[in-house]
């Protein structure tokens, strides 16, 4: 006999942890999860930063909308700060002058800024691969493993049920109901939320719904080595070109977190780093920062997946009843999770959005699976 709730949602990353934690105040919600842990895959691999200034239109409007709540998050939340000051130097390579006016441009908070003072931040900028700067002073870390098991516990606490090591099988609508199926029970509600990552258009398809051409693409980071000394490079802020070729942000307090900012794409699986990829994040940060890279500590890979337009993909499918869609994060789902997390709550209460989506300009029509039909 199915265990029925009033709403399942597939995947247990920051994205379903975090929508399952809003809804579970006033719903009882079973979340399902493939792995042995939550947040296996892009939310466990990601080093995520508060950037206002990063990605489309709409990943901008959802986490400035979740701005509050990295700063102010409930009592009880977490043992330690979301965020913690850090700052993003954005830097020109020559030719990628008018690439930085136009981030400039579009930007909120982030000022241009001269090549003494851009070196004044990184001492060991190679004074010959910097045309121009810009400096978001704003950004912030984002201790994401906090941030994460913060959604968990409040969901937990208000009712909810996780349960991990429970791979969707298939899912299919009967009189109003989604009957999704597992390895060792079934569970059935008339709401069922797809957040399953690079996963879900293959939940999608087990479910009979027109998958929307999401596709996962990996990324690749490294750890190295710092600069010694005080302030040595703890203190940097994330750098990065404003052709997204590469970053490297502080870690650990004497480590570098190095990226070639790649974006290859692959199936859905458990990623690992290529050598390629390794090498190129080493090549272009040692051409922009006067830092010989003698070891790498550590390597991995994680998934971002993409929507067709490489925006946010949030709402009900408007071919398939009560199967709603919270996926296609890219690189923005840590960020984006609160603001993300109280549009899926008020999409699902109807009426006018609540004064922070409204305020800080989130259209719900933009990041609605609609679009695609």
């Amino acid at each position: 006999m199915a265990t029925t709730v009033d709403i399942i949602i597939i995947g247990a990353g920051i994205a379903g942890a975090s929508a399952a934690s809003l809804l579970a105040k006033d719903h009882k919600v079973l979340l399902l999860e493939s792995e042995e842990q939550a947040g296996y895959h892009s939310t466990g691999r990601s080093a995520a930063m508060y950037i206002v200034n990063y990605g489309p239109p709409d990943v901008r409007a959802l986490s400035l909308a979740g701005r509050d709540f990295f700063f102010g998050p409930p009592d009880d939340f977490s043992e330690h700060p979301l965020v913690s000051p850090r700052g993003v130097l954005m830097v020109a390579h020559p030719g990628q002058e008018s690439a930085l006016e136009s981030e400039l441009a579009a930007s909120v908070g982030m000022v241009a800024i001269s090549r003494e003072t851009a070196r004044e931040l990184v001492p060991l900028l190679r004074p010959e691969a910097i045309a121009a700067a810009g400096y978001e002073a704003d950004a912030q870390d984002i201790d994401v493993a906090a941030l994460h098991q913060g959604y968990l516990r409040l969901f937990r606490s208000r009712g909810g049920v996780i349960l991990l090591r429970t791979p969707l099988q298939g899912a299919r609508r009967v009189n109003g109901l989604w009957t999704v199926d597992a390895p060792a029970a079934t569970y059935q509600a008339p709401l069922l939320i797809n957040a399953a990552g690079a996963w879900a258009d293959e939940v999608a398809r087990l479910a009979g719904v027109r998958p929307l051409g999401i596709v996962p693409k990996r990324r690749t980071a490294l750890i190295i080595e710092g600069a010694p000394g005080e302030p040595g490079s703890a203190r940097w802020p994330l750098i990065a070109d404003c052709g997204e070729t590469w970053y490297c942000r502080p870690e650990a307090n004497t480590k570098l977190l190095l990226s070639p900012a790649d974006a290859t794409p692959t199936a859905a699986c458990d990623a690992r780093p290529e050598e390629l990829d390794i090498a190129l994040a080493v090549d272009r940060f040692q051409q922009a920062v006067d830092l010989p890279v003698k070891q790498i500590e550590h390597s991995w890979a994680g998934l971002r997946s993409f929507a067709p337009d490489g925006s946010l993909v949030i709402g009900p499918d408007p071919d398939a009843d009560g199967f709603f869609w919270l996926a296609g994060q890219g690189g923005y789902g840590i960020q984006t999770a609160p603001g993300a997390a109280d549009l899926v709550a008020a999409l699902l209460a109807g009426g006018a959005l609540p004064k922070p989506l409204a305020d800080a300009g989130v259209r719900p029509e933009a990041v609605s699976p609609a679009r695609f039909r």
